[in-house]
């Protein structure tokens, strides 16, 4: 079986890392693929919600060690695809990690990556690369502040201790935890009520809070003014007259 391979419900795509033998950790190659999987989701105008999920109880041990040195070894460079694959992309669609066991190092950034973490009760986050000297240079020291603030984050990262999945929900770290062995099945699910939202507004709103990080409050109105408008031509007055004709009433 390859390292990385794709399949699609309607419009749900899910992703799953498979190295077993490696606990899931990530070589170059599967690197590649990981990014070119998630380049082919967001071009895809069928597919709406993505799902990366760490098969055989592990969701991703980090860069695979072992491939350090070698021709295996994870790209490194300021440009391009990150180490891990897919993390300095910036997609159109969302994505929802379903973790199982360790997101650890290099895992926890690729979780980290993702727009949403469905966590069941055996996930264990962790920066535990900090004890072999191996730093975070795949978004970890960024997205991971960014979630849960920089004094849970520095605490984190300064000791590398495990996380588990009572803590990371609350935290922030997780969006959901949920019973032993249905990570998946919970983010599969929820990938595909997001589906079916309408798409353009659900997508420009998500990508008015990325585009927000770094920017005064003036420029970060302005720039959710500006999604908001392609949101507006494009699902509100359909929106406006379900709601008027009765849908969406009393709960519903």
């Amino acid at each position: 079986m390859t390292a990385v391979r794709v399949e699609r419900t309607g419009p749900v795509t899910t992703v799953f890392l498979h190295r077993p033998a490696r606990r899931n950790a990530v070589d170059g190659a599967t690197a590649a693929a990981l990014a070119d999987a998630f380049r082919a989701f967001d071009a895809d105008d069928e597919a709406a919600v993505a799902v990366l999920h760490g098969e055989g109880g592990v969701f991703c041990a980090g860069a695979d060690l072992t491939a350090v040195g070698t021709e295996r070894g994870n790209r490194v460079a300021p440009d391009g695809d990150g180490p891990m694959g897919p993390t300095r992309l910036r997609l159109s669609k969302p994505v929802i990690a379903a973790v199982s066991g360790y997101a650890v190092a290099g895992g926890l950034e690729l979780a980290l990556w993702c727009d949403l973490r469905v966590a069941d009760e055996t996930a264990v986050f962790g920066v535990f690369c900090r004890r072999w000297g191996v730093p975070l240079i795949d978004g970890g020291t960024v997205r991971l502040p960014r979630l849960i603030g920089t004094s849970r984050a520095m605490d984190l990262i300064l000791t590398g201790r495990p996380v588990d999945a009572e803590e990371a929900l609350a935290i922030g770290l997780a969006n959901r935890v949920v019973a032993a062995g249905e990570a998946l099945a919970a983010a599969q699910e929820l990938a595909a009520q997001l589906a079916g939202l309408p798409q353009p507004c659900l997508r420009h709103d998500r990508l008015s809070v990325l585009d927000q990080e770094g920017l005064s409050e003036a420029d970060a109105l302005a720039v959710e003014f500006a999604h908001g408008q392609v949101s507006l031509a494009a699902d509100a007055l359909d929106g406006a007259a379900r709601f008027t004709n009765g849908a969406g009433r009393h709960g519903t």
